[in-house]
Parts: structure tokens; C-alpha cells; sequence
């Protein structure tokens, strides 16, 4: 592995790896995330603090760390290492060093990870399932999973180069999401809006 490619590596971890749903809930005086509901630093979960403007702005702000590291990697180093860039993206906001390797689920960090490639037709099928599951279904797993697959699927249409690795990241937010999958076979899943199912 090249220098270039360790830096794209490190720049693209240490942004994905801003747990940006802790720090956000703390300096709003809600205590620290991890001690709410399943734990975890992602959007879904700032929700339960009762903010809705907390939770947005950890949304958007987990996506947009995945696309300015993949943007700034490749404003010095070029397009070529632009996925390296997303995987230490990926892997940061999943793995982060600073939670002892305990981060988000991945989701919202993949969505910036396809507008950073510049993956629109993608990035705009993501959202597009994302967004309709939410409404109507209101379960937060359900519609993030089935967002997270599509990336790959829609790669594998186009024939893209991106295809094993979308399908890797897809991989990882499914395994991020073993706990929600166990509870979706018992019909324990939370809705959003909803204290329980």
C-alpha cells in the first residue's frame, strides 16, 4: 500500500470516526446516547432524547463526514483513491477508535459515501427507498437496510466497478443490524414515533 493510499485511508477513518450523535447530544445537555435505548451513536437513537433537531442534524452530519473526506482525498490525491477514502470512511464511523470500536450502524455514513463518489443514481435510489420505508413503515431498521442493499444492486445493474465494494459496506450495515434483525423475527421492533412495537 502506497503513502497516498494510507493517507486517503487515515483521512477518510478519522472523519468517519467523529461520533457526531454523542458530541451533539452532550453539548445539548442530553447526557451521553449510549446510556438511551439500544445504545447506539446514530441518528435513530439521538430521536429517542426527544430532539428532533438533534437527531436531523446527526443525520446529516453523519453523511456529510463521509463526503468530505471522500471530497478532500480527492482534491489532493486524485479520483483513483477516492474509495479508499470511503472505506476508511465506512470503517471509522462503524469501528470508531475513540468508543472502543463502538460506533453507528452505518446507514446515513454510506448515503454521504455514494453522494462523495458521486454515485448519483445510487445515492438518489438510496434515499428514495430510505425515505418512502420510513414513512410508511416507520421502522428505522427495515429502512436502512433495505437502502443499504440497494446500493450494491444498483452498482451490479450498471456494472460498476464499485460493486464489490458496495457490497461489502452493505455487509457491514447488515451485521450492525444482527440485533434488529432478531427482533424483527420475534415482531419486537420499535417503531419510530412508537415506545415499542
Amino acid at each position: 500500500m502506497t503513502r497516498e493510499m494510507l493517507f486517503a485511508l487515515a483521512i477518510g477513518y478519522l472523519f468517519g470516526s467523529i461520533p457526531f450523535g454523542l458530541v451533539l447530544t452532550r453539548l445539548a445537555g442530553k447526557g451521553d446516547v449510549r446510556d438511551i435505548g439500544s445504545g447506539n451513536i446514530g441518528a435513530t437513537n439521538v430521536l429517542r432524547t426527544g430532539s428532533k433537531p438533534l437527531a436531523a442534524l446527526t443525520l446529516l452530519l453523519d453523511c456529510l463526514k463521509a463526503t468530505a473526506a471522500i471530497m478532500l482525498v480527492r482534491h489532493f490525491f486524485g479520483d483513483e483513491l477516492a474509495p479508499i477514502a470511503a472505506a476508511g470512511a465506512m470503517i471509522g464511523h462503524l469501528y470508531p477508535v475513540w468508543l472502543k470500536f463502538r460506533g453507528g450502524k452505518g446507514v446515513a455514513t454510506l448515503l454521504g459515501v455514494l453522494i462523495g463518489l458521486q454515485f448519483w443514481v445510487a445515492a438518489v435510489t438510496y434515499a428514495i427507498i430510505w425515505i418512502f420505508l420510513l414513512l410508511t413503515l416507520r421502522i428505522s431498521s427495515v429502512s436502512g437496510m433495505a437502502a443499504a442493499v440497494s446500493a450494491p444492486l444498483v452498482a451490479f445493474i450498471l456494472h460498476s466497478n464499485l460493486t464489490p465494494m458496495l457490497l461489502g459496506f452493505a455487509v457491514l450495515v447488515l451485521w450492525k443490524h444482527r440485533e434488529n434483525i432478531l427482533r424483527l423475527a420475534r415482531g419486537t421492533e420499535p417503531r419510530i414515533g412508537r415506545a415499542k412495537a
